[in-house]
């Protein structure tokens, strides 16, 4: 029975990809998204963007990536991030570390595996944690929002979480603080609301806020993307690819920067 890893699966923006969670089997975030597809939680059960998980890779970790990788030998990445915020685990070097030890070893069928990690942006105002995760080759921070109304709305953040101008500042600070060969993507997730009394992050504010703060953050990749499954509030509904793709023009209209490519899911 596999205690750390899930898939091989085909991700929408890593291809086939392995996943590592080193969260156990409860969810732990500082967020409570209203798409998330994993149960719900109430204000009450986050955590604070301080709090650690201290969950340490054991003997059974390395046995269990030596027992999987090299029968998949066609995987465009090893992914950690599952069950929600994976850099509140400071153990996450020691298992970046094994991860490469063992990938490192293997003979594959083309390129390896890159090594990514998906992080809701929630801690990296932290500097320990931006040390920690500069180590990763891909790193996917998420930036749904530029304003913090539908940035509250959208996350119900944990009340310990910084402002949304805070999360950006760290975002740019972390692009900075990346090695050459090492990229940042960010994924923007757009989504409609049937509820009267919670907008969609779909508004013009919001579009042009976030575009502003890519300008700031000059991400290499920017992930444009909707809701893929089913979510944890019934009203919130993916927006189509006509919206997505409009959105995408507006956003390499104002960012005028031929370093940043913009995909659309």
């Amino acid at each position: 029975m596999r205690t750390y890893t899930y898939g091989p699966f085909k991700s929408r923006r890593l291809g086939y990809s392995l996943g590592i969670n080193m969260l156990g089997s409860q969810k732990l975030c500082t967020y409570n998204c209203l798409y998330c597809e994993i149960e719900s939680r109430s204000q009450n059960k986050l955590v604070s963007p301080h709090f650690e998980y201290k969950n340490p890779p054991d003997h059974h970790f390395k046995k269990e990536l030596t027992s999987i990788l090299p029968y998949v030998r066609n995987i465009d990445s090893i992914t950690f991030g599952y069950n929600g915020e994976p850099t509140l685990n400071p153990y996450i070097l020691k298992y970046l570390t094994i991860t490469k030890k063992v990938r490192d070893q293997i003979e594959w069928e083309g390129n390896p595996p890159r090594l990514a990690l998906f992080t809701n942006s929630s801690t990296l105002h932290i500097n320990k944690i931006r040390k920690r995760i500069k180590n990763f080759e891909l790193v996917l921070a998420k930036l749904d929002a530029g304003t913090d109304t539908d940035f509250k709305r959208t996350h119900r953040p944990h009340k310990d979480v910084p402002s949304i101008t805070s999360i950006i500042d760290s975002l740019a600070k972390l692009k900075k603080e990346l090695s050459e060969d090492h990229k940042l993507a960010i994924q923007c997730l757009i989504y409609e609301s049937h509820d009267e009394t919670t907008s969609s992050n779909h508004n013009d504010n919001n579009i042009n806020s976030i575009a502003v703060a890519f300008k700031k953050i000059k991400p290499d990749i920017i992930q444009l993307y909707s809701i893929a499954r089913i979510p944890n509030e019934y009203y919130v509904f993916a927006t189509n690819m006509s919206e997505l793709n409009k959105i995408r023009l507006k956003l390499e209209k104002i960012l005028n920067n031929e370093d940043t490519e913009i995909y659309v899911f």
